[in-house]
């Protein structure tokens, strides 16, 4: 079986595709990646194929002749979701050509039996219709933001243009339905309900390994870890570039790394573990329950972590899912509010709506003191074990290649 798989956005969403890829790989089935430059390095320890000819995904391009809908909703919380709106309007658009001229040629070049791609990829969805191969979207935030109906009416004007029959459904969108990590009963996905659900992976990162700084952890006191991720401070350069700029004002990554290093400092009953994702911090004065670092692999810790202070990342919510992990969620753009809201829903942890280093901490008090949250994240756990392992997918996706 040949099978392509398209990569846009960031690592992260790379990161949702490797098991998957792997599996297939290993399997004996040809993969081809097709992506952009920055996100090779993704797939760089693994035997896949890489093409990196797409160019820069920017979805504050295709959504410039949309953006004077948010001038009037100056509100955070507001503009986010409408900013999700217009997106949802704008991925299929007329600003989808590019992207769809560098990629049909190489389908059409590689003549896959089956399209995995990113959930944001509409010129995927066309490429298979025009070759009249199954595609599936693989795990990540916009699928589970994603609203065909809105998708639908932009969609159906690339279908025109391309000699493609337009349709009325707008589950044709997805009409092998799509693979995730998160069983059903837990599932962050909006609109889409049919999925293709598989064992979330530990073991993401080849090689990961904890730092021997770790093993020094004091074991008698609830262990915290705070992430700040990597899509908001790239989301900032991209917006910081753009030719129309966003009329509204995303959170600032490193107000927001203050805000939970100073959290950090007050939890003094607790050990306390930063990453700062390489975004530079002060420092100086830190009590010494506090330990800050770069990066670290964070699937492999939050085996051992009482409580996650995450930015809500679909990753970040698998993984602290797949280890029983209570969350306090601190969102910043796109799909993280959902994820904030829809985990607060669940029961498996709280939004931070005071972003303060003392709205933080509160929070993370009254979760490391409440059991309940604690009892849904291990009902989760145990519902995600029950998840068939991702070398399954391997059978599915070809019966659903034929």
């Amino acid at each position: 079986m040949r099978v392509l798989c398209t990569t846009l956005g960031s690592p992260s969403h790379g990161r949702a595709q490797l098991p998957l890829l792997r599996a297939l790989a290993e399997a004996g089935h040809q993969v081809l990646v097709v992506t952009t430059e920055a996100l090779v390095p993704v797939f760089r320890d693994d035997d896949i194929q890489v093409n990196a000819a797409l160019p820069e995904f920017g979805p504050l391009a295709a959504m410039a002749p949309y953006l004077a809908e948010l001038e009037d909703t100056p509100d955070l919380a507001e503009p986010t979701a409408a900013l999700s709106r217009l997106l949802m309007r704008s991925v299929a658009g007329p600003g989808l050509k590019p992207h769809l001229g560098v990629l049909l040629p190489l389908v059409k070049d590689f003549r896959p039996d089956l399209i995995l791609r990113d959930g944001m990829d509409m010129g995927a969805v066309l490429s298979a219709e025009l070759l009249g191969v199954p595609q599936l979207p693989t795990p990540s935030g916009f699928s589970n933001l994603l609203d065909p109906a809105e998708v639908l009416p932009q969609l159906n004007e690339r279908r025109a243009e391309l000699g493609l029959p337009v349709r009325d459904d707008p589950l044709s969108v997805v009409p092998h339905g799509r693979v995730d990590y998160v069983p059903t009963a837990f599932s962050f996905a909006r609109h889409l309900s049919e999925a293709w659900v598989y064992r979330q992976t530990v073991d993401v990162e080849r090689g990961a390994v904890l730092p021997e700084w770790a093993t020094g952890l004091p074991a008698d006191r609830p262990l915290v870890y705070a992430a700040i991720g990597t899509a908001l401070p790239k989301m900032r350069e991209r917006t910081a570039a753009a030719e129309t700029p966003l009329p509204m004002k995303l959170p600032d990554p490193a107000e927001s790394l203050r805000a939970i290093v100073g959290a950090a400092a007050g939890l003094d009953d607790c050990t306390v573990v930063v990453s700062t994702s390489g975004l530079p911090v002060d420092t100086e004065g830190l009590p010494g329950h506090v330990h800050v670092t770069e990066r670290v692999p964070q699937p492999l810790l939050l085996e051992a972590v009482d409580l996650f202070v995450t930015h809500g990342g679909f990753n970040s919510i698998r993984e602290a899912m797949r280890t029983g992990t209570p969350m306090a969620v601190l969102p910043h753009f796109g799909d993280q509010s959902a994820n904030a809201e829809r985990v607060a829903e669940l029961g498996l942890g709280r939004h931070i709506t005071d972003r303060s280093a003392a709205g933080i901490a509160d929070v993370c008090r009254e979760l490391l003191a409440d059991p309940g949250p604690r009892a849904r994240a291990r009902s989760a756990q145990l519902a995600m074990l029950t998840l068939p392992e991702i070398e399954q997918a391997v059978g599915d996706l070809a019966g659903i290649a034929g």
